[in-house]
């Protein structure tokens, strides 16, 4: 059970990030930043908050290495970063989180901890990480559709 959990992040994580990558190609960096509304975020904003939540919850959290946050960067940032540095953040972070997990026996993952001022065992740290790649995911590919990506990831339901 655990290899096999361990294996499911590591697969969802991959294919949040292809969806990310093909959803993103096509727009320019100014679209990147473009926000709908100033109470929305951009999917720069996004991209920036995706690396610094895997960072903190499993980098950090699960793994034990230092790392420190500025969450309200993620947020505030409008436009210095282009497109292919945020994905390569994001592809970096998103390796490293595939490389942690492996080390983690199933008494790593039973263990209660602290991560971002909640107090909960690793096996909840790790699903709220991949459940938290996967809405952030949804929120990139709906700016960049209202962008103008044209994105399809289901061909084969096509005609169902």
């Amino acid at each position: 059970m655990h290899a096999r959990l361990i294996d499911f992040a590591a697969h969802y994580w991959s294919e949040y990030l292809g969806k990310i990558a093909t959803a993103i190609e096509p727009l320019a960096d100014e679209q990147i930043w473009w926000r709908p509304n100033p109470a929305s975020n951009s999917i720069g904003n996004l991209l920036a908050h995706l690396d610094g939540n895997l960072s903190q919850w499993v980098i950090s959290g699960l793994g034990g290495s230092a790392y420190e946050r500025h969450r309200d960067a993620e947020f505030a940032a409008t436009g210095a970063v282009t497109k292919e540095e945020l994905l390569g953040r994001l592809r970096a972070t998103v390796a490293a989180c595939q490389a942690t997990l492996p080390r983690l026996e199933p008494a790593d993952l039973a263990r209660r901890r602290r991560i971002q001022g909640y107090d909960l065992d690793g096996y909840r740290a790790l699903f709220h990480a991949v459940e938290h790649m996967s809405y952030h995911t949804g929120q990139i590919v709906l700016l960049a559709k209202l962008l103008g990506a044209e994105l399809d990831f289901y061909p084969q339901h096509r005609g169902e």
